[in-house]
């Protein structure tokens, strides 16, 4: 999940070359053809906010499945679909504008940005976790149910030992983190489950913030860890 440090800032803008961890071409498929979770989505497309390698990997995807598309069959419609789609236009247009309120993110440091994929979400103040530990709720309009959150954690501090019931992805926007599997930067992308066992550990020098999403629920290590991921609803 997230393990964070604190050195000089890092805009999450930096080089395309620094960034080292990306989705899987599967994952990107499932999100080109909208086979993903509302809050899995978010994190992917923050993610491609960033790195322009795999926005064009996207693209080639929606391409060839615009080919395949192509290459089917015809198939029957019904004699009135075409006055139906243009009624169900006629009603969406027709209904009143409701204004969204969209709360801003809380505080960030100088040169961590808020991702557009989340432009219209809002998102609480930060909490306390743990000593060094904050995190904050990301309110999903579309998808209330999403289980989505910042994390941020302060250099040289870690989160528990834990394993994954379910999926958990990892974007970082600012910051460092190790888990003893690979050092993570600002435009990495993580994705662990059942069989990824880790601690990430921020790394010394400056505080590391991550947005993550969860289906199901981490499992971690030890009791008090457990008490407090169910109050975060990790």
């Amino acid at each position: 999940m997230l393990a964070m440090t604190v050195s000089a800032p890092v805009a999450p803008t930096r080089s395309q070359a620094g960034i080292h961890h990306h989705p899987s071409d599967e994952h990107l498929l499932a999100l080109a053809t909208g086979g993903l979770p509302v809050g899995i989505r978010l994190v992917t497309q923050t993610h491609l906010e960033l790195c322009r390698s795999c926005r064009e990997r996207v693209s080639l995807l929606e391409a060839v499945g615009g080919v395949v598309l192509e290459d089917q069959p015809a198939a029957p419609m019904r004699a009135d679909a075409l006055d139906r789609a243009l009624a169900r236009i006629d009603a969406i247009e027709q209904e009143s504008p409701r204004a969204l309120r969209v709360a801003g993110p809380p505080p960030l440091p100088a040169g961590a940005v808020w991702p557009k994929a989340l432009a219209h979400c809002s998102a609480t103040r930060w909490r306390w976790l743990g000593p060094g530990m904050r995190w904050s709720r990301v309110n999903v309009p579309e998808a209330p149910e999403a289980n989505v959150f910042l994390l941020r954690i302060g250099a040289g501090k870690y989160l528990p030992q834990h394993t994954h019931d379910g999926v958990e992805l990892t974007q970082v926007i600012y910051g460092h983190f190790h888990d003893g599997r690979a050092l993570f930067g600002p435009g990495d992308f993580d994705k662990a489950d059942g069989d990824v066992h880790h601690q990430p550990v921020v790394q010394d020098g400056s505080e590391c913030i991550c947005i993550a999403a969860v289906e199901g629920r981490l499992a971690f290590d030890g009791f008090i860890a457990r008490w407090f991921g169910s109050l975060v609803g990790m």
